[in-house]
């Protein structure tokens, strides 16, 4: 008798599907009140993050259009006033040396 016919029981399941039932079962179990507190918090931040994408979504588009390559940038850093910068990386070229932009104007 080949040795997964023996591991099974009446319904046909053999005993790993049963074990990894039961594993996936209690996981479930221990992560349902986690699940409930991250539904909780995205509930408490939707609005938040739809009034941002209402405000910002049009500058962060025209960002988006005028950057053709983040990788020449440094991560962005946030002044004490709010401001935030995004500076070139040191070993990329001066942006003088750069085509001007199609409609012949750099905002500063």
């Amino acid at each position: 008798m080949p040795f997964g016919a023996m591991a099974q029981d009446d319904e046909g399941t053999s005993l790993m599907e049963e074990g990894a039932k039961l594993f996936f079962r209690g996981l479930m179990q221990e992560m349902e009140p986690a699940l409930r507190e991250l539904e909780g918090l995205a509930d408490e931040i939707e609005p938040a993050l739809r009034s941002f994408a209402e405000e910002m979504g049009p500058a962060l588009r025209d960002l988006m259009e005028q950057v053709e390559d983040w990788s020449a940038y440094e991560p962005p850093v946030v002044l004490p006033n709010g401001d935030i910068l995004l500076r070139r990386k040191p070993d990329m070229p001066p942006l003088d040396t750069l085509p001007p932009p199609e409609d012949g104007e750099i905002d500063l």
